[in-house]
């Protein structure tokens, strides 16, 4: 069924500009019930609610119509103007359940929810779909033919194309395998403690999974988790090389750049800094610094594709970042949101920034690292939640485009155009989308 939703324009925000002489801030707002800190960390236990734990994960949001797909043809007044316009391109809505996580390669979107299916789509249509038995998908990531999915029971599954059918998804492991939790359990020097009074296997991540990343070239696959770790594996073999204790709540995202930097970030308030070394038969990691310590939960890291900017988002609604070029300096804040930031993506010059207040800020970064706020995409009728992006087949050097795919708590997915290009249209201040500037100058 086709919906016409040309009635639901991208909001479009004021020109707001970082601020590099505010290390961070608060949005003030009586409604904002995401300022203060919670810690979603416990022991894992089989019989928790997918959302316990993170206020924001609940969701009250619910869509009426069980299939809906968006064709923008009635809704081309504005890009015929300006090509380069921010907008809405489609929406997929599937009654299953809230969306967690996506992924994005070679024009499929991988969606993960809280119904245990992965579902697979092909041009805002669905292509394929496979699914596992431990429900909430909380991440995926894909590398060559093997899809990654992270779980509520502290499981990474990886899946497996089959070649001769491309629509045909296998499960080809689980992370760490029942062989290997065998095998380590023999050895009392593989028990670490993970909470007071209650020790665990090393190799094992004892509560949900948050985030996953890869490093292609090494081959490397990260894992953090709500049991304050971040463990690192071996594609090649599937073998857990290393368990990191990385702060003191729950790590919620966990990024690779380049040269063997890592960059956690937790509840627990912190971004931290860690270097891989390559001694050994396996690399280790090491702390370097501490980034940001902060009363507020980090909620979501990204790195821009050079390694250059880290950006780190809070659950107080600002974005922080910080320069390499500069020995990993502060650069600045991003003030677009009224409630959490709840994930982040980079492309090119551009970040997004999803959060509960149910938009999608869109950043552009100059030469100088000011970042200016392009656009305010609004449609989604629940938290954003997670956030990917890939080119756009008409892109140029000169004119980068982007596909991005939001997905949110209302069960949905959102599929936009964006442009660094973009011009910057400005709402009058009594806009319900007008973003409060972190620069006087502004």
């Amino acid at each position: 069924m086709f919906v016409d939703t040309s009635h639901l324009p991208p909001k479009l925000g004021n020109t707001v500009h970082s601020d590099p002489n505010i290390s961070s801030s608060h949005i003030d707002d009586d409604n904002n019930n995401f300022n203060a800190r919670h810690s979603s960390f416990s022991a894992y236990e089989a019989n928790r609610l997918s959302g316990e734990g993170s206020p924001m994960m609940m969701s009250p949001w619910n869509q009426g119509s069980p299939w809906s797909k968006f064709d923008e043809g009635n809704n081309n007044s504005q890009n015929n103007n300006n090509n380069n316009i921010n907008g809405l391109i489609g929406s997929l809505v599937r009654e299953e359940g809230h969306i967690y996580s996506l992924a994005t390669k070679n024009d499929l979107l991988y969606t993960g929810s809280d119904s245990k299916n992965i579902r697979v789509w092909k041009n805002l249509k669905e292509f394929a779909a496979f699914k596992s038995n431990s429900g909430l998908v909380k991440a995926i990531i894909i590398s060559g033919e093997k899809i990654f999915t992270g779980h509520q029971d502290g499981k990474v599954r990886v899946w497996k194309i089959q070649t001769k059918n491309p629509g045909t998804y296998k499960r080809a492991g689980t992370l760490p395998s029942f062989f290997d939790i065998f095998k380590a359990s023999i050895k009392p020097s593989n028990y670490v403690e993970v909470k007071r009074n209650r020790s665990g296997l090393w190799i094992k991540h004892v509560d949900a999974i948050s985030c996953l990343s890869m490093d292609q070239t090494r081959g490397l696959l990260y894992s953090a988790s709500w049991d304050r770790t971040f463990k690192v594996w071996n594609v090649d073999n599937s073998k857990c090389i290393e368990s990191v204790k990385a702060h003191d709540d729950a790590v919620n995202s966990v990024v690779t750049s380049v040269e063997g930097i890592v960059y956690t970030g937790s509840a627990d308030g912190t971004v931290k800094v860690w270097q891989r070394e390559n001694t050994g038969k396996h690399p280790k990691h090491v702390f370097v610094q501490t980034l940001l310590n902060q009363e507020c939960a980090v909620t979501a890291l990204v790195v821009s594709k050079s390694g250059s900017v880290v950006y780190c988002g809070s659950s107080d609604g600002v974005v922080n970042f910080w320069e390499r070029e500069k020995q990993l300096s502060h650069g600045g804040v991003l003030k677009g949101h009224k409630l959490a930031i709840l994930c982040l993506a980079a492309a090119g010059n551009l970040l997004l920034s999803g959060s509960a207040d149910k938009t999608i800020c869109v950043w552009r970064r100059d030469k100088k690292s000011i970042h200016t706020l392009l656009s305010v995409l609004s449609g989604h009728n629940g938290p954003v939640k997670c956030l990917a992006v890939e080119e756009d087949k008409e892109s140029t050097e000169t004119d980068q485009k982007w596909v991005v795919y939001s997905g949110s708590l209302d069960k949905s997915v959102k599929v936009w155009t964006v442009s660094d290009k973009a011009p910057i249209i400005t709402h009058n201040n009594n806009s319900d989308s007008f973003c409060t500037s972190s620069d006087s100058n502004v």
